[in-house]
């Protein structure tokens, strides 16, 4: 399957409206000065340090209105229990729907159908997973399943903790179920793949540390961006390997809503998220080495974010909870795999 494209109308919304519902009247708001804060996952920092100077220019025009926009970064289920836990995040930028819907089920953080307050889930841009290997692919490595071969040191970080480490090991699991056949014998390849990784990292931006500037490991199994970010920085050093198989990865975004209603930020909160879907949102995540989910910016940057085939959480794993249920919860396969090395 390849990526989905989408077309995406600019949204007009009534901001005197949102802001009258947290709590302030547009007046005010203009007047005095507010700061976001924006937990987000491992591998974001570029993204949304470019996004949040062109927002905050954006709302400055528009509204008159000074904002500060702060961000926090980490694993994204550590990030998500962060939030439960009282970090007062204005929004959340999680790398997968399973760690968002979590604010809901511990203490109502946001209502169950926050996916469907924005476009396409809720998921501004999107991403994949591919592997990253020394200049000039010294151990021949060239799909998935090279990544089970004797010798060969895999840097992945930890999925108990790491939204991006779920997405790296249902692909696998995925290519492998495909080509063998069955999930036996997809287990069976992932545990093999595992038994191949030193050190298992908490997050993605610690797994590319550990490749990249500590030389561990033949191959990193990486989001795409960061991919292109350490093929930017370490220039003639690493080369991007694109699998024949991979899975499209849609982080969403949502506010939230227990927060932004007790600081009266919903109405900035609110139109951060929705400035993601915007021609400047969309250029931006771009250039950040993200997928743009509007056609004209995916055919902008096709030459950089190549088109691949691509199969959906729905479609292989039945959605993200049960696909937590079965390989992430205690006891379940990635346990059972991992007990074993």
């Amino acid at each position: 399957m390849t990526q989905k494209t989408v077309s995406i109308s600019r949204r007009t919304r009534q901001f005197a409206v949102a802001a009258l519902l947290a709590g302030t009247t547009w007046g005010a708001s203009a007047q005095q000065a507010v700061t976001l804060l924006n937990v987000s996952y491992d591998p974001t920092r570029e993204l949304y340090t470019e996004f949040n100077a062109a927002f905050v220019k954006h709302w400055k025009t528009k509204t008159g209105q000074d904002v500060t926009i702060k961000q926090s970064h980490g694993g994204s289920g550590k990030q998500a229990r962060s939030v439960i836990d009282g970090l007062e995040a204005d929004v959340v930028t999680l790398a997968l729907a399973g760690d968002t819907d979590a604010l809901h089920k511990n203490g109502g953080w946001i209502p169950a159908d926050w996916q469907k307050r924005l476009p396409h889930n809720s998921s501004p841009y999107a991403s994949t997973i591919v592997l990253v290997v020394r200049q000039g692919n010294p151990k021949g490595i060239k799909d998935w399943d090279d990544l089970i071969k004797p010798g060969i040191s895999v840097i992945t970080p930890n999925p108990k903790t790491s939204g991006g480490a779920r997405w790296n090991y249902l692909a696998a699991w995925e290519f492998a179920k495909r080509k063998f056949g069955s999930e036996a014998h997809a287990k069976d390849f992932v545990g093999k793949l595992y038994a191949n990784v030193p050190v298992l990292d908490s997050g993605a931006r610690g797994s590319s540390i550990t490749f990249a500037q500590r030389n561990q490991g033949d191959v990193f199994i990486s989001w795409e961006n960061e991919a292109h970010l350490l093929e930017k920085e370490f220039g003639g050093k690493v080369d991007i390997i694109y699998p024949s198989l991979s899975i499209l990865a849609e982080p969403p975004v949502t506010v939230v809503d227990k927060n932004v209603d007790k600081k009266g930020t919903r109405a900035v909160a609110t139109a951060y998220l929705d400035y993601l879907y915007t021609d400047e949102g969309q250029n931006i995540a771009g250039k950040n080495f993200y997928r743009p989910i509007v056609e004209k910016f995916q055919a902008k940057y096709v030459k950089q974010l190549p088109k691949i085939k691509l199969f959906t959480i729905d479609e292989a794993f039945g959605g993200w909870a049960k696909a937590a249920k079965d390989h992430f919860a205690d006891g379940a396969y990635f346990d059972q795999i991992y007990a074993k090395k």
